[in-house]
Order: structure tokens, then C-alpha cells, then sequence
């Protein structure tokens, strides 16, 4: 090592500090499927299986084969009454959920409508996916005329019941003997939500 006059080692020179660059943002989007290609349905049926696995946001409560799920969405998109929203994390279907409205034959109830399947994948959480799901499903609902959004969930599923209680749903009863999972009888959450028209109809409506 190099030493100055007095004997000491020169000063460390630095040329700049050293700077890790910030990580990308990760693309979110949230739109109704009319149609999805074979690729975007092993995508959606990975995440749909991801979410059994971790206990949430589906009525199965053993992973199921990706073939059985892929038909699975093949017929939701082929039913009227229901529409098929899909949440995407960087371009790849993570998550999904359905706006179920009544039957044609159900005039009394068709100012409202149920919000069910509503899951993101584990391993695509934290980033605001789901909170944009939710708005995406009850703007499009609100567009379509739906004055009241519906839905339930287990007492187990906690991160969605903050969910769904942050964005302004509220919790009208309890479901003592709802769902049973792995031999246990589990309580049910029933809430709903009034939504304000929008004084527009959504396009494909």
C-alpha cells in the first residue's frame, strides 16, 4: 500500500456513491374476460389451485387438476348470468373473481348481485391486486345497473374479511354452520354493499 509523507495511507478515494437501482414496479390490471386463450387458462387454473391450497376464496377445499379447473372456466365464461373478471401481476392471470347476478326469471332481486370466487394467488399478494379487483367488479356492476353487491365469506378467511370491510361493506349476519373443512364446521360472514348509479351502462352489458 501506498503511504504519504508521514507515513500514512492515503486516503480512500471515492468516485461516486454506489447505488442499487430501484426495483420496477409491478404491472397491475383488472379486466372481464370475454374469452381466454389456453395459456391464460392454465394460468388462471395455477392461481385458482393456489388459492385451495391456501385455503381461500373458492368452494373446493382440495387442490383440484388443473385440467378440471381449466373446464371449470371454460363454463363460467359461457354462462349469461355470470362475468368473469381476471386480475393480472405483470401480464400473467394471478386471481380472479365472478359478478353473479339472478336469473331473467328473478325480477324482485335483479337490482342486485353476488360477488363470489374472489381469490388471488399466494404467491401474488401485496401489491393492491385485490383492492383493484374490488373496484373493478363493483364499478362494472354499478355501471350495469346493480344497486346492491352481496357476498359471503368463512370466518377463517381474515385477510378477506379486512379486505371487504376496508372497502366499505358491511356485515349484516353470521352463518353458525356454514362450510365444513377437514372435518371442522366453520362460521360464515354474510355482508353486502349499496352501490351509486353511475348514470352510464357498461359496454357489452
Amino acid at each position: 500500500m501506498e503511504r504519504n509523507d508521514r507515513g500514512a495511507p492515503p486516503p480512500e478515494q471515492h468516485h461516486g456513491a454506489s447505488t442499487t437501482p430501484p426495483r420496477p414496479q409491478p404491472t397491475l390490471a383488472v379486466d372481464r374476460a370475454q374469452a381466454l386463450d389456453e395459456t391464460e387458462l392454465n394460468e388462471l387454473a395455477e392461481a385458482a389451485a393456489a388459492a385451495i391450497m391456501d385455503g381461500g376464496g373458492f368452494g373446493w377445499v382440495k387442490p383440484q387438476p388443473r385440467d378440471t379447473l381449466a373446464r371449470y372456466f371454460r363454463g363460467v365464461l359461457l354462462v349469461p348470468e355470470r362475468s368473469l373478471f381476471v386480475a393480472r401481476l405483470d401480464g400473467t392471470i394471478v386471481g380472479a373473481a365472478q359478478l353473479v347476478r339472478p336469473p331473467r326469471n328473478n325480477e324482485a332481486q335483479a337490482f342486485s348481485a353476488q360477488l363470489m370466487h374472489f381469490f388471488i394467488a399466494p404467491y401474488a399478494r401485496g401489491h393492491g391486486l385485490a383492492r383493484l379487483l374490488v373496484r373493478r367488479v363493483e364499478a362494472y356492476a354499478a355501471a350495469i345497473g346493480v344497486r346492491v353487491l352481496n357476498l359471503d365469506v368463512r370466518e377463517t378467511q381474515e385477510g378477506a374479511i379486512h379486505l371487504f370491510e376496508a372497502a366499505g361493506f358491511q356485515r349484516w349476519g353470521t352463518h353458525p354452520v356454514y362450510a365444513q373443512v377437514g372435518g371442522r364446521v366453520i362460521a360464515g360472514h354474510f355482508y353486502f354493499k349499496c352501490l351509486a348509479p353511475t348514470g352510464r351502462r357498461a359496454k357489452g352489458s
